[in-house]
């Protein structure tokens, strides 16, 4: 069968309500933003604007907020034939202040973590390349469960997987389960993406780069990129040496909300141009780096491609 589908992202789907306020907590924060969100999302939304078929699998709630959602994903041209309705439960919405570091939060969660089996069926994924998730969508059934029965059946018909192990305990209190869950996700040889403040609230602690890298390999992962913010990135391949990489400088960043979510589109993107690793390194940064520059996602006006080539 022909892989008509590039990438296929499964989890999240939400309303950001990014704070205005600059660099202030949200108890501090006074007036927000309204922008379509959820990592899964940015990456099906910026792939798709990259050039590629991506596929997005979530649930929004019968309400106003999953209308907005849903023709939000129309306009960016996204297929929306994965995005479920959920009568019973509201949209989901975090709340987000809005900084040049790592964003505080607070998630309000209801339909995105009602996935299905039949949402991910063996048709839809013989057709893809590529199965993207998150830690975040790993964390609540019964997403959790429909998400791990998936990667084993798209494991087993040669898909890649990926996710970005995005893991918080504001969203997944219990650490010990949550490295249960995400150790039979790696068993599957998924595509890594973590940052240094994901590893601080897996672990409980700051552990040296070598130990994390060394941590993902132990339990199957091939390739983990380490992201490091303002001092770039750390790409590591089992048995290998690990590739390091500069950030881009910029004399101005809007806000950092998403900017993992836009390095791993420009990474996953040239991954399946079969870019070498340091080419997907480059473009996944020259694509966080221009999602720096503006508030909420990259203006639908941007021609993502042009500006990272």
């Amino acid at each position: 069968m022909k892989k008509e589908i590039d990438i296929i992202c499964v989890g999240e789907i939400l309303i950001d309500f990014i704070g205005i306020q600059e660099n202030v907590s949200l108890s501090g924060t006074e007036n927000f933003q309204r922008f379509l969100g959820g990592s899964p999302t940015n990456v099906a939304v910026n792939t798709r604007r990259l050039g590629l078929n991506s596929r997005l699998v979530c649930a929004v709630g019968k309400d106003g907020l999953g209308d907005f959602i849903q023709q939000k994903l129309k306009d960016l041209n996204l297929n929306t034939e994965g995005v479920a309705v959920r009568d019973e439960f509201p949209t989901s919405v975090i709340f987000v202040s809005k900084t040049t570091g790592t964003p505080d939060f607070i998630a309000y969660r209801e339909a995105d973590k009602e996935l299905v089996a039949d949402q991910l069926s063996i048709t839809l994924l013989k057709q893809a390349k590529l199965f993207h998730t998150t830690c975040f969508a790993l964390s609540k059934k019964p997403a959790q469960q429909t998400i791990l029965k998936a990667a084993k059946e798209a494991s087993e018909l040669g898909l890649q997987l990926s996710i970005d192990v995005n893991y918080s305990e504001r969203i997944w209190p219990d650490r010990r389960e949550g490295l249960r869950i995400i150790k039979e996700y790696f068993s599957y040889n998924p595509l890594v993406k973590i940052s240094e403040d994901d590893m601080f609230r897996l672990f409980a602690e700051h552990k040296p780069h070598q130990e994390i890298f060394d941590f993902f390999h132990t339990n199957g992962v091939d390739l983990v990129c380490l992201t490091l913010g303002a001092e770039g990135v750390k790409l590591s391949r089992k048995e290998n040496h690990v590739l390091t990489l500069p950030a881009l400088k910029l004399d101005f960043i809007a806000d950092a909300t998403g900017a993992g979510d836009a390095f791993w589109s420009g990474f996953l993107y040239s991954y399946l141009q079969n870019a070498s690793d340091e080419e997907a390194a480059q473009t996944a940064l020259k694509t966080a780096a221009l999602k720096l520059q503006y508030l909420g996602s990259i203006p639908e006006n941007i021609d993502i491609l042009a500006e990272i080539s």
